[in-house]
């Protein structure tokens, strides 16, 4: 370090000198314009147009009526419902699956299908009793709604059921006001006609009050996502400074500590058992928080601690192996694994049902949409493993197991070629020679 008076200090570099350099501001310039780009594309891409592009979204369709047929007539008006309301719906637009009572009571506690329109068993007879002159109230048909599945993909199989169901009432209305007007019927029996059936909204499957409306689920499984995304990155930034590799900057403050000869793949197994430990922590926090002090809805609290536990740590694991992989913008690559590319592919809040193909082709293997899957099947669904709890625990182990695989993989490789991380620490500027006096 230069003495006072020893010499002149050296010039220090000018921002507006620096900044007309074209190649500092290439790269940067590049991936942030990447960045926005894709991110753009990717978001806004999967939520601008459900309903376009709607694609199979399972509603059941639930007939009970026992007849008998109208006179002149060889099928209930059940049946004849059943066979509007599918007509009445684009082509792969809604699946409708024909079910029993118990399949669907069944279907919808397992989150299978979105919603249900149930025709009663008396349907028949209390339509063809609009035709006498005792006529005074219309039969119902009831749709269902399942929120556990998400506010918008209830709301969505609602408005599709019941769409479908009124323009089978006015069908049937149209059929028997043409009948009851050949037989002279009164006005107040020709208006029941006119709109045969009332169709009524219920819950079919109850969630909690203090579930964001089917939201809790996907916002709890963002939070372990992101805990395991953010503390990853934290945890690689912070050994990466306490072995040397890095500086540690804080505001004015600048340390370099000195650099622990380590390999690669020593420092991500230290890496990753931090994370396993410090898991540990934010997870009970995130449930402390979220149900203890917010008062979330939530059930099977032990089985809900393990699999957010298992969900944050293998997300962690996967941060600290693509960092070993791709060093410095290993960060962003994580990013989009884990965050850009896994929330429009979640189905937590648009439907898969309703997104552009690309995004349930992510789906298929994305985290978020297996994940928030099995919190939703704890949270909603009574922690049944066919309504996403078992494929939720397959993709944390296969997850979990890629990490490890793919993060030693790389760090080996790199040792074994000799691809250290060791650097001298930078030897501080020598002083100027002063000149001898004569």
């Amino acid at each position: 370090m230069t003495s006072k008076g020893s010499g002149k200090q050296p010039s220090l570099a000018r921002a507006v000198v620096v900044a007309r350099h074209g190649k500092l501001w290439l790269v940067p310039t590049i991936l942030s314009a990447l960045v926005a780009l894709c991110l753009t594309l990717l978001y806004m891409g999967g939520i601008l147009n459900p309903n376009g592009n709607l694609r199979h979204l399972p509603i059941a369709l639930v007939n009970s009526d026992q007849g008998p047929p109208l006179p002149g007539q060889q099928q209930t008006l059940g049946e004849q419902v059943s066979r509007s309301v599918a007509a009445a719906t684009p082509a792969d637009a809604v699946q409708w699956r024909q079910l029993s009572r118990a399949q669907m009571q069944d279907q919808l506690a397992s989150g299978k299908i979105y919603g249900a329109l149930v025709i009663p068993s008396d349907f028949t007879t209390s339509v063809e009793a609009l035709t006498t002159a005792q006529a005074t109230k219309r039969p119902a048909l009831t749709v269902l709604t399942n929120p556990g599945l998400g506010s918008l993909g209830s709301s969505l199989a609602s408005q599709i059921t019941q769409r479908a169901a009124h323009e089978a009432s006015l069908s049937i209305g149209r059929q028997l006001a043409a009948h009851a007007s050949e037989q002279g019927t009164n006005t107040t029996t020709r208006s029941l006609l006119g709109d045969a059936v009332t169709v009524t909204t219920k819950v079919g499957h109850p969630i909690g009050g203090h579930s964001g409306l089917g939201l809790s689920g996907f916002y709890f499984t963002l939070l372990l996502v992101l805990t395991g995304f953010v503390g990853g990155n934290i945890i690689n930034n912070g050994v990466d400074a306490g072995l040397g590799y890095t500086d540690n900057e804080i505001g004015p403050w600048h340390t370099r500590r000195p650099t622990v000869p380590i390999s690669r793949t020593q420092t991500l197994l230290l890496k990753m058992l931090m994370t396993a430990g410090i898991s540990v922590i934010t997870t009970s926090l995130i449930m402390i928080a979220a149900i203890g002090i917010l008062g979330m809805d939530a059930s099977h609290l032990p089985l809900l601690w393990i699999f957010s536990y298992c969900a944050s740590l293998a997300v962690g694991l996967g941060v600290q192996a693509i960092n070993a992989a791709f060093g410095g913008i290993g960060q962003v690559v994580s990013m989009f694994v884990f965050i850009a590319l896994a929330l429009p592919s979640s189905g937590a809040t648009i439907p898969l049902h309703a997104v552009p193909g690309f995004y349930r082709f992510l789906a298929l293997f994305e985290p978020m949409r297996q994940l928030s899957d099995g919190v939703r099947a704890i949270l909603y669904f009574d922690a049944r493993a066919d309504a996403g709890l078992a494929r939720g625990w397959v993709m944390i182990a296969i997850g979990g197991a890629l990490a490890l695989l793919f993060g030693f993989a790389m760090t080996l490789y790199y040792d074994r070629r000799g691809l250290h991380r060791l650097t001298a620490r930078p030897a501080p500027p020598a002083s100027p020679r002063q000149p001898e006096s004569s």
